[in-house]
């Protein structure tokens, strides 16, 4: 029986095939759009397309002027999450694997982003990092709560929160973004208005929230992935459409009130996720 696949598909999943056998390594240049035609009898759209789903699948990159190249999906790490990793949007701890280290700084060993503390760091099992440079911007807006914020804080639709948008950076690279939204009616007009001004900056929200008498008591978290956006895609270095994983993580206090909720940004094909469960008896 001939091949059912239409040729774009045929053809992506042949030059996937060959990246994932090694037979093109990265850095190679994908076949160019002739070779491609003359290989699989194809039209120039059809060629285009089958590119466009190597691209959008992370497999290649364009380099204007140059050609399409096969991208490293090795992954950079593993975002540690544990009891301790869920009170900063930075996601706690970042294990890099096999001495790549942080994006920008090749084979460094992790850091500590400034005045985090153990909630927001970037580790190997190795001595500290001297030239890998860690820290974030964030930017804090009132706004009206959209109808899913709302429901994930248990308030109205069009209620006050403060939205503050993060983007992490390894020598400014980013390597994850994040969304927060908390209710003004716990924190307007408190020391702890603003998570990155004041007095209490930079506490994450246990240690921020605990200051105005709010005691977080658990979090929780939803993982699941879809297409990134193309500010997310600009942002992270990767294309638009491209797969992109999201925790959306929920923090409560003693009588289970939702205080905070957040989504957490990272590529799918270069970060993964590890959950350490300890059991109780």
């Amino acid at each position: 029986m001939g091949d059912s696949r239409p040729v774009y598909l045929r053809i992506a999943d042949d030059l996937r095939r060959r990246i994932d056998e090694g037979g093109l390594a990265v850095g190679d240049r994908i076949p160019s759009r002739s070779e491609l035609k003359r290989a699989y009898e194809a039209s120039d759209q059809t060629v285009d397309r089958a590119v466009r789903v190597l691209k959008a699948a992370g497999y290649a990159e364009g380099q204007f002027g140059r050609g399409v190249f096969v991208t490293d999906r090795a992954p950079l790490g593993t975002l540690l999450r544990s009891t301790g990793a869920v009170d900063s949007p930075f996601a706690a701890q970042i294990r890099c694997y096999g001495g790549r280290g942080a994006p920008g700084g090749p084979g460094a060993p992790g850091a500590s982003v400034p005045g985090a503390g153990e909630d927001a760091a970037l580790s190997r099992d190795t001595t500290p990092a001297r030239d890998t440079t860690l820290t974030w911007e964030a930017t804090s807006s009132e706004t009206p709560a959209p109808a899913p914020i709302a429901e994930r804080l248990g308030i109205g639709t069009g209620e006050p929160v403060l939205c503050t948008q993060y983007e992490y950076l390894a020598n400014r690279h980013p390597v994850q973004l994040a969304t927060s939204w908390e209710p003004l009616t716990i924190t307007e007009g408190t020391d702890v208005a603003l998570p990155e001004r004041g007095p209490y900056a930079r506490r994450g929200v246990r240690g921020r929230l605990a200051a105005i008498g709010v005691r977080v008591v658990r979090a929780r978290e939803l993982v699941g992935s879809r297409p990134a956006t193309t500010p997310e895609a600009e942002a992270l270095g990767c294309a638009a459409g491209q797969c992109v994983t999201v925790v959306e993580r929920t923090h409560f206090d003693g009588d289970d009130r939702a205080v905070e909720t957040s989504d957490i940004v990272v590529r799918a094909d270069r970060w993964r996720l590890e959950y350490t469960i300890a059991f109780t008896s």
